[in-house]
């Protein structure tokens, strides 16, 4: 029987359940929630993100790291005499030093080609990229010129002159390089410190640049000849890159792969052309598009950060993807609990919170799974598997607990509408931003439309 004297309390209870803003605070308040298990998800993608780059540097460890390759540079050493003067008693007495030191040339024209070979290494579910580079150089030297020194060509050591290039990590020299001159063919040895800086930013300043050196049996400036050639059989991974040492340099690349990356310092002279399979690059730099001069002596000349090249970018990274995927989660939970909760005041359905959870569990265990499928069958499958497990799980969950089936059809097609928005943002990265904005706008613009009638204060 109807109580026709409710209590306070008995009122309030009503009011409690009746109440349309009691329930947004509710729904409010499960949001921030589910937003504690939504951040530790995107730590976990984090941590598999950082287990695949380990993986990678453990591949490359073996193989070869990426490849950065400076030269060829030109090293004449020479006798420095200086003339010192000093007192000593009240005497002038003038004391005349000798030490020896190494003057650098840079080519004049500097002509690379580069032919790269990749393949992908897997070890368990993870992926690296490794190539081994068939390069060729052509380098003409202009006659050394020691006159801004004041340097007679009788305190030149011709003998002691050298050809040095740095090679970032000589593990990666897989044959004997070969250098010549015309006719005549040099023997190339390893040196430990070529003399010269060519280290990014970011690496390690105080470490020694590594590479190859060649001496060229000089004995008098008549012996001097202007082009050397070089070929070596490069194995790296990731990248490789060049320094600009001519003044001017010119770099012809090609490689079997479908989805290079041009980065470093200069982009490409032309457009690169990149086919399914294969890609070619030209770049043409001059002295003036460097930072460093073009002969000097000895001194920490640094010709790092000039450096340009090619990247061998995986065709697709589930893990950036993933991550990008799961900071729409919170969007994606909102967007759900903003239907249900439309459905629930327009169609007069009571939906208990619990049922709210329960969605939102759903729509977090969401991202595991999207995780752990692509780690195995990439991204794009992972999303489709995933999406439609999740939406297939809350749409059948839902006819539980509302009434019509027609309420359920709309709500699972908001659902996959939500699920095709975030994939096209994630997929279309340079557009991302317009796309989700105008996105979000029409959303917006829907729920003001369905909304409109609600009554949100009891008369």
């Amino acid at each position: 029987m109807e109580n026709l004297n409710p209590s306070p309390l008995d009122r309030f209870n009503h009011w409690l359940k009746e109440s349309v803003m009691i329930k947004l605070f509710s729904i409010g308040f499960l949001i921030l929630l589910l937003l504690i298990p939504s951040a530790w998800i995107q730590s976990l993608m984090e941590e598999r993100q950082g287990r695949a780059a380990e993986v990678v540097a453990e591949i490359s460890s073996k193989w070869s790291g990426s490849q950065t390759m400076m030269g060829p540079i030109l090293v004449i050493p020479f006798t420095k005499i200086e003339k010192v003067k000093r007192w000593e008693k009240e005497k002038l007495i003038e004391e005349v030093t000798e030490h020896t030191q190494r003057a650098y040339f840079l080519p004049d024209q500097l002509l690379l080609e580069s032919d790269i070979k990749p393949q992908v290494r897997h070890r368990g579910i993870f992926d690296a990229v490794v190539y081994d580079a068939s390069i060729s150089l052509t380098a003409t030297f202009a006659s050394p010129d020691f006159t801004r020194w004041s340097i007679p060509d009788s305190q030149i050591h011709w003998k002691d002159a050298s050809l040095v290039t740095g090679i970032s990590d000589m593990r990666g020299i897989s044959d004997n390089p070969v250098i010549r001159s015309n006719t005549k063919i040099f023997v190339a040895e390893p040196i430990n410190n070529i003399g010269v800086n060519m280290r990014e930013p970011v690496d390690t300043m105080d470490d020694p640049v590594q590479g190859v050196s060649t001496l060229l049996g000089w004995t008098s400036r008549a012996d001097v000849f202007d082009t050397i050639s070089m070929t070596i059989q490069l194995k790296g991974s990731d990248r490789l890159f060049f320094v600009p040492v001519g003044k001017t340099t010119e770099v012809k690349m090609t490689g079997d792969w479908a989805s290079p990356s041009f980065d470093g310092s200069l982009l490409p002279a032309q457009d690169p052309v990149i086919t399914d399979q294969t890609f070619s690059a030209y770049w043409k730099i001059l002295s003036f598009n460097r930072p460093f001069a073009q002969q000097w002596v000895e001194q920490d000349q640094h010709l790092g950060g000039s450096s340009f090249g090619v990247r061998l970018d995986l065709p697709a990274d589930q893990y950036q993807k993933s991550i990008r995927t799961a900071k729409y989660g919170k969007l994606i939970i909102i967007l759900a609990f903003t239907a249900l909760f439309l459905v629930e005041i327009g169609s007069k359905v009571r939906i208990h919170p619990f049922q709210y959870i329960l969605i939102g569990i759903a729509l977090i265990i969401y991202y595991t799974l999207l995780l752990s499928i692509s780690e195995q069958f990439g991204f794009d499958t992972a999303y489709a598997i995933a999406s439609t497990a999740t939406v297939t799980l809350v749409g059948l969950y839902a006819l539980s607990f509302l009434t019509k089936r027609s309420l359920v059809i709309i709500f699972t097609l908001l659902m996959i509408l939500f699920y095709v928005f975030i994939f096209v943002i994630v997929q279309a990265q340079d557009y991302s931003l317009l796309i989700g904005s105008i996105g979000l706008f029409l959303i917006v613009a829907a729920v003001m439309y369905f909304s409109r009638k609600i009554k949100w204060y009891k008369e």
